[in-house]
């Protein structure tokens, strides 16, 4: 881009950038002026529950881009609180100031949990509708539309459940009224009980139970194995659901010893569909150890309905089979719910199954569905139409107006400035916001203003929302090009493994930091670090350059390749090594027995974020390996076959 003078207005909250050659007015936030500091300021001043200082510092910050966020954190008190839930001036007056924008949404949602905790129905539709997400939101507004407008339907309590204040309050009221009842109640007691949530199974287990049995239901999740060896005589049909549940529950310590239990003591005392259920509890067990005999478990159980986690392992038990049973593998996918059925991941697999039964034709219409995608299974079937993996054309270039007007939308400027003041919890959805109802080109536009900005996740993210047009230049953006080619060559690893890699960990935050606390473009962890430096001689390494460029490449680079050495040089188990840890990487192989295509290694890894993350990288290095050779490119190939330890 041409060389640029800034011309910056003292007072003003951002930069003027005027392109010496095109006239262009380019957007900056800058951090230094007084009412910056004063909107830091503020937000350090809520972080103390310093509330007093608001309403000066909200003065200070006038004319700043960020402004809305001291006005907002202030109506948000006033709302917190307000003795009653109606008629707050101070919160109408933001919403009327501030119309349309992602704060007033945001203090509506904020306002409508208060009313809520209050039981005041008036107030919640009184706001009105508004896009938002939360589950919390929206069962407090739909439990206010059902006591006051119309009654809930099951179908609709249920997609907005999640545990919590408001989804409990909205989960009384509909048991009370009748609309959730037993057919719904049974399914997600279970489903709590699978995922070992006991304090969510106990809440719905007093739903379902009288007093003396929501006793035994607490009894036994104290102690499963004791309650079901007290247990004498018939069941009724309560004590039978606890049972099932106990021997699940029990299974968590000795699975072995529970399912003989289950198949030899329990299975005439249980109706049908309670043992078929634990049947398939101790399947999906077996499944997440990669125990072979889980596939004749899932068969003994049946075809009876599932949780969606259930659904997905039986297929998955299916594919890791010595030989696999692609008739039973279409049948499993069949009997999933449609949503996941229309999945890529399983409408591939049912293609498969198709071709393994020499249905060809009806296979290749499934295939050039999914091929449609662009993600990992995408990929795979484009291979199965006999397709290499090519990124698609670029568009049109955005054009200088399509650019100018994302750099002037409000919303887009609001996140810039959020970004740059360092608060990228606010200033992701806060950018998303802005986003929304765009189209294509306008998506394009966005994200080349979040590349000008060299803010990269957003320039990906950004880019992903494209329908009809795509720009892999921006999907598969890769900054810092030359020294992470170089650093990956001098090793011996590919360059596109390595963006793929740095692609999915990061999305090219160079600051970026997890809940675990790995850091930087690579993701390292302090330990990992410290162990690598000393691999490679850096003698004069601390934990406080881990977030530097250069070093966090050099050691991400030299770990993977450290990881890839001790792995036979696969790059589907350093991936999941890299990941997960390379033990967890040598315990999954090690439970093969035969060998097995990457693809279904990769299906049935047990970690659902290791999982999704090998196929993501070794799609987006695909994708890579593609733009920076210019090659036609193989995912299978790159997947190839794992084989066991020999």
């Amino acid at each position: 881009m041409a060389a640029h003078a800034a011309v910056i207005a003292g007072s003003l909250w951002f930069c003027t950038v005027v392109s010496a050659q095109s006239g262009e007015k380019l957007f900056e936030y800058s951090v230094d002026t007084p009412q910056a500091k004063a909107v830091a300021a503020a937000k350090e001043a809520v972080q103390k529950k310093q509330w007093d200082l608001l309403p000066v510092l909200a003065a200070k910050a006038e004319g700043d881009v960020l402004k809305i966020y001291v006005d907002y954190w202030i109506a948000q008190q006033e709302v917190k609180q307000a003795k009653s839930t109606q008629n707050i001036p101070v919160a109408e007056k933001f919403l009327a100031k501030y119309p349309g924008s992602y704060m007033a949404d945001k203090l509506k949602a904020d306002w409508v949990l208060e009313a809520a905790e209050h039981g005041d129905f008036k107030t919640i539709l009184a706001l009105g509708d508004f896009p938002w997400q939360n589950k919390q939101v929206r069962c407090a507004k739909l439990e206010a539309r059902h006591m006051m407008v119309a009654r809930a339907k099951p179908t609709e309590a249920l997609e907005a459940f999640s545990p919590g204040k408001a989804c409990w309050s909205l989960m009384d009221q509909l048991v009370a009224d009748g609309v959730i009842g037993r057919k719904e109640l049974v399914p997600l007691l279970q489903e709590a009980v699978e995922n070992n949530q006991t304090a969510t199974a106990s809440r719905f287990a007093s739903y379902l139970f009288n007093p003396p049995d929501q006793q035994a239901f607490v009894s036994m999740l104290s102690d499963p194995g004791k309650w079901l060896r007290s247990q004498q005589g018939k069941m009724t049909q309560d004590r039978a659901l606890i049972a099932a549940a106990a021997l699940v529950l029990a299974g968590r310590k000795d699975a072995d010893a529970a399912l003989h239990n289950l198949q030899h003591n329990w299975k005439s005392r249980l109706p049908g569909g309670l043992y078929s259920w634990a049947i398939a509890q101790f399947a999906l067990r077996k499944s997440l150890n990669h125990d072979l005999s889980a596939d004749k478990l899932y068969r003994q159980a049946g075809m009876i309905p599932l949780s969606d986690t259930n659904y997905e392992w039986r297929v998955r038990a299916a594919l890791r089979q010595p030989k696999i049973d692609w008739a039973w593998v279409q049948k499993t996918i069949e009997a999933m719910p449609a949503h996941l059925q229309n999945d890529p991941a399983w409408q591939y697999w049912k293609g498969r199954a198709l071709a393994g039964q020499g249905k060809d034709g009806e296979a290749r219409k499934i295939y050039e569905a999914v091929a449609a995608d662009f993600g990992f299974y995408g990929q795979l079937a484009k291979e199965e139409l006999g397709q290499a993996i090519v990124i698609p054309p670029s568009p049109e270039p955005v054009t200088n107006q399509e650019l100018q007007q994302a750099r002037d939308n409000p919303h887009l400027r609001q996140a810039v400035a959020l970004f740059r003041q360092g608060w990228r919890a606010e200033a992701v959805p806060q950018w998303n916001f802005g986003l929304r109802g765009m189209t294509d080109r306008q998506l394009l536009a966005a994200a080349e203003f979040a590349r000008e900005q060299r803010i990269y996740d957003r320039v990906v993210n950004t880019s992903e929302r494209t329908n009809e047009v795509t720009d892999f230049s921006q999907r598969f953006i890769a900054p810092f090009e030359e020294p992470v080619v170089r650093q990956s060559k001098s090793i011996n690893l590919d360059p596109a493994w390595v963006y793929g890699l740095i692609r999915q960990e990061s999305r090219f935050i160079m600051d970026a930091r997890s809940v675990v606390g790995a850091s930087g473009l690579m993701q390292l962890m302090p330990g990992t670090a410290k162990l690598v430096a000393k691999k490679i001689g850096m003698k004069d390494f601390k934990l406080s350059q881990i977030n530097d460029f250069d070093t966090n490449i050099l050691l991400g680079t030299n770990y993977l390749s450290m990881v890839r050495q001790n792995l036979d040089g696969s790059e589907i188990l350093a991936t999941a090594g890299y990941n997960a840890g390379p033990g967890r990487a040598v315990k999954w192989r090690s439970t093969l027995t035969h060998p097995v295509e990457g693809a279904i290694f990769a299906e049935t890894i047990p970690f659902n974020e290791t999982r999704q993350y090998v196929k993501n990288v070794l799609s987006n290095a695909t994708y890579y390996a593609n733009r920076f050779t210019g090659e036609p490119q193989s995912l299978k190939q790159r997947l190839g076959m794992v084989v066991p330890v020999r």
